[in-house]
């Protein structure tokens, strides 16, 4: 008799015990959204459950019918908030965290205005940029000039007055805050530029950890979603996509994804329009040169 009594609370204890223990996840997984459990387990555990009452009912167990009846319960309710969390979950919470690589010379960096003040100041001319026109400005001067061009860029102090191209330093902050963001420059083709283009960016995008500032010669070696470069031919040895910055240079490239401005690249990657209404986004500055570009389009 005593045995019986045992075998009986035992069993009560045993079946009070696995059914209550989804009490505590039910109120996690409303809290979290059930992100740490598993649709499979979840599944697999209500089936098991189910099998146990059809069991249950079939010896007569009714002890046993009632405890996974209650189980079923428990643990289909889990699933059920699991299900509406998911459905419920902003869009936002589930976007992958990108790799942005950003080129440094025309892409954050206004070197061409400085090239060209130098130039004019040299020889007396009043080249624009977009006199340039699908051309580098050592390949639009004179032939006799082109050393001199060159030479230009490799005085340090070149670096060190570089103007910063507009809205750069706000959107690549804000890329900063929701992806991975790399500053790469391909700084080995004028070594000359290594401390000056590490002071110029310790001073205007310091939020950009040393960590991040990559300075190379093929950019193919960049391990990264995206590279944003004004220069097109460093796309052809890298693996991710490449998107190309705006520049009187590269007018006539029409082979990759074209930006005008940075707040083209902050729509892309940012999302800002999603949290504006159309009528009171900030209109787009456009360069005049990516007018032409448009304009050669159509």
């Amino acid at each position: 008799m005593r045995d019986g009594i045992a075998v009986t609370i035992l069993g009560t204890a045993a079946a009070i015990s696995s059914t209550v223990a989804f009490v505590p996840q039910i109120t996690r997984t409303w809290k979290t959204g059930g992100r740490d459990l598993s649709y499979f387990m979840l599944s697999l555990y209500v089936t098991g459950v189910s099998l146990w009452l059809c069991y249950g009912l079939a010896i007569g167990a009714t002890a046993l019918s009632l405890a996974n009846a209650a189980s079923i319960a428990f643990a289909g309710t889990c699933l059920v908030l699991k299900l509406i969390k998911d459905k419920q979950r902003p869009a936002s919470t589930e976007k992958k965290r990108l790799r942005i690589a950003i080129d440094m010379d025309e892409t954050v960096a206004d070197s061409l205005r400085e090239h060209i003040r130098r130039y004019n100041s040299e020889f007396a001319e009043k080249i624009a940029a977009d006199d340039l026109h699908g051309k580098h400005l050592e390949e639009f001067v004179p032939l006799d000039r082109s050393d001199a061009v060159r030479r230009m860029i490799r005085d340090e102090s070149f670096f060190e007055r570089l103007g910063v191209i507009e809205e750069a330093q706000q959107v690549v902050r804000e890329l900063a805050r929701e992806h991975e963001v790399f500053i790469v420059s391909a700084a080995m083709e004028i070594p000359e530029s290594f401390a000056a283009k590490h002071r110029w960016l310790r001073r205007h995008f310091p939020f950009i950890p040393t960590r991040r500032v990559v300075f190379c010669g093929d950019k193919g070696i960049i391990d990264a979603d995206y590279l944003i470069d004004d220069e097109a031919r460093h796309f052809r040895s890298f693996r991710g996509a490449g998107i190309l910055f705006s520049a009187p240079h590269n007018v006539l490239e029409t082979a990759y994804e074209r930006v005008a401005s940075w707040q083209d690249i902050r729509r892309k990657f940012v999302g800002l329009q999603n949290n504006r209404d159309s009528d009171e986004a900030e209109p787009v500055v456009v360069h005049k040169w990516s007018v032409k570009i448009m304009e050669q389009g159509d």
